[in-house]
């Protein structure tokens, strides 16, 4: 018995071999033996190695139907953990063959852990979840040195550490659940030569890390038509063509005639097309569900085409069938059926005679081709404008006809435009710094009065639970990317505090993170509204004011001038003609809807004006001085 230490061995050709051992047994009948090999090998993160046995019989041993012997070979180091691969057959190869998995057991079996004196130095490993978090908690003593390391265990691919640091006593590791991937493996070891390593994979099973995957995986071309599938993790799924029509709708599978395809991550996979298209797409199913779809040739062939898909089947005897794939199904060309493609079966067969249609795909059971419909379209609206003319016409006649009724329906058609205008209001979010409670009252005042207007306004004063239960700064967020979203204006509104709380963050970013009111949307807006005014983004989408009482106008930033700034009350109509945009009314009514906002603003900037400790009469409390929530 002898052993050879080598990874790259190579079966020998068992021709030659059969050859050998007959012409042997023929010569030397007496030295006449069984030869037989065994290959051990295992696999880790850091390490493999393998070892090939030879072992011989002599033929005089070797018993019809009984077992000549047994092999014990203790000499083969393998990693705790890993698992190693036994593979037997005799030389010659005969049909049986010996070939199973060994998973050795790991320092973390009690029995392993008290008998191999390296796992008495290992740095334990636990892993919790906590929430949407996981967490490593690594139990060593305060003066261990600890390596780990998180990695990808990849099939048929080299391994590469995704994250790796050297760790000094106990840690606590934090992952977030999108990280987590089934193949995602951790390894920890001291940092003393030789030492052990151990290595878990404990999100194999993870339901999260099996749907992370699917979003971690990409679908990409690879021209000119094949395609790959890229994934952290091995995948068990198949793939397949299908046909997008222009019109929406699922995506039909092309099978038949093109069967279904195993997919290998990370490797190239090629369709036996002929021609790609913008409308062919691929879908990866697992588990008879589908995971990803994507057209592929759209990004190089352009956008989806008003394609029709014919599909020729070719059976038995030369017999051949054609018909286009729609979503109620393939309807054969020279039928009566109510579909589009029956109304120009006729033409699209004379376009397929003529070469008119792109061939995809030529096969054994049949081929695919792609026929334009645009002339046909064409066709079709051209009949439908005309209809359109005509009816008009006839409109106008009517029209001409009887004016009177024309302008009592105009009349009315006029005030449906009106009340049409107001239910789509334009959207305004208004910031401001809580400077008192005066303030805050005219803040509310000048709200109130703007809702009386086509506009929607929103302000921090009216949603205080939602401050309270997720903070100033994610309500700006949510409120200003609906507003622009909506084309509406953000209104920076100036006041002594607001200004003093930009020039704090105009000059130093980190002496502004101070104490401030936890419903100060303001104060939290800043470190999203600078960078708009920094980088020239605020033009259309923010404005400025400010109350000419209350602020002199040289005092505001001279950065928030990029954008228009209004002094109030003096310059209300500039300023409700800026906030509602395209579409104002007429200078008049423009004039009596800044009448009536200045009305309502009064009471309140009087009262911000009246000094300390003098007493309010007559003042009446609307619903801009409370919470609106």
């Amino acid at each position: 018995m002898s052993s050879t230490y080598t990874c790259h061995w190579e079966e020998p050709k068992d021709e030659e071999g059969i050859g050998r051992a007959a012409d042997s047994e023929r010569e030397e009948p007496r030295n006449a033996s069984l030869q037989a090999q065994v290959l051990l090998s295992f696999h880790s993160y850091t390490t493999a190695r393998c070892v090939l046995l030879e072992v011989e019989v002599p033929a005089a041993l070797v018993q019809s139907g009984q077992s000549v012997g047994s092999v014990v070979f203790d000499c083969f180091e393998a990693a705790l953990g890993t698992e190693v691969q036994i593979w037997s057959y005799t030389q010659p190869t005969y049909q049986k063959e010996l070939n199973f998995t060994q998973q050795l057991p790991d320092c973390r079996g009690h029995e392993i852990r008290d008998i191999i004196q390296s796992c008495w130095a290992l740095p334990w490993l636990n892993v919790s979840a906590d929430g949407d978090d996981v967490h490593l908690v690594l139990d060593v003593s305060e003066e261990q040195h600890v390596g780990l390391s998180l990695y990808w265990d990849q099939v048929k691919s080299p391994t590469k550490p995704w994250w790796h640091r050297n760790l000094t006593g106990p840690h606590t590791i934090t992952l977030n659940h999108t990280d987590l991937v089934p193949c995602l493996c951790i390894q920890v070891w001291p940092l003393e030569p030789d030492s052990v390593r151990t290595s878990i994979c404990p999100f194999r099973k993870d339901p999260r890390a099996h749907r992370n995957l699917w979003r971690a995986a990409r679908l990409r071309l690879l021209p000119p038509r094949g395609w790959r599938l890229d994934a952290p993790c091995s995948l068990s799924a198949e793939a397949t063509l299908c046909w997008q029509a222009l019109g929406g709708g699922p995506c039909q599978p092309l099978v038949p005639p093109l069967s279904q395809e195993n997919v290998t991550v990370n490797k190239a996979l090629e369709f036996p097309l002929l021609k790609g298209h913008p409308n062919l797409c691929v879908q990866v199913s697992s588990w008879e569900k589908l995971q990803l779809q994507e057209c592929l040739w759209s990004d190089s062939l352009g956008p989806l085409k008003d394609d029709m898909l014919l599909v020729e089947t070719r059976g038995p005897q030369n017999n051949t069938s054609l018909c286009a794939l729609e979503p109620s199904g393939c309807t054969p060309l020279l039928s009566r059926a109510s579909t589009r493609a029956a109304r120009v079966g006729e033409h699209l067969l004379q376009d397929l005679q003529s070469g008119q249609c792109l061939q995809l795909w030529d096969g054994d059971l049949g081929a695919l081709w792609a026929c334009p419909m645009n002339k046909y379209t064409h066709q079709r609206w051209a009949l439908v404008w005309l209809a359109c003319l005509l009816l008009a016409a006839v409109l106008f006649l009517l029209l001409l006809l009887k004016k009177d009724h024309v302008k009592g329906w105009l009349r009315l058609l006029k005030e449906d435009v009106h009340a049409g205008a107001a239910a789509k209001s334009r959207a305004a979010l208004l910031l401001y710094s809580a400077d008192d409670e005066g303030f805050e009252r005219l803040v509310g005042a000048l709200a109130s009065a703007l809702c009386q207007l086509p506009l929607r306004v929103a302000v921090d004063l009216w949603s205080r639970r939602e401050l309270s239960a997720h903070g100033p700064l994610a309500w700006f967020h949510a409120q200003r990317r609906q507003t622009l979203q909506e084309g509406g204006v953000v209104v920076l509104l100036f006041s002594p505090g607001a200004v003093a709380l930009c020039h704090e963050w105009l000059q130093d970013s980190a002496s502004a993170s101070g104490v401030h009111s936890p419903h100060d949307a303001f104060a939290a807006s800043l470190s999203c509204v600078l960078p708009d005014f920094l980088q020239g983004r605020a033009p259309g989408r923010y404005i400025g004011a400010y109350f000419d009482s209350l602020l002199r106008p040289d005092a505001v930033p001279t950065l928030f001038r990029a954008v228009p700034v209004f002094a109030l009350p003096s310059q209300l109509p500039d300023f409700l003609r800026a906030l509602q945009g395209p579409g104002v009314p007429r200078p008049g009514r423009l004039a009596d809807r800044a009448e009536q906002v200045s009305r309502a603003l009064q009471p309140a900037l009087d009262c911000c004006l009246r000094p300390p400790g003098t007493p309010e009469t007559g003042r009446e409390m609307g619903p801009e001085a409370g919470d609106r929530t």
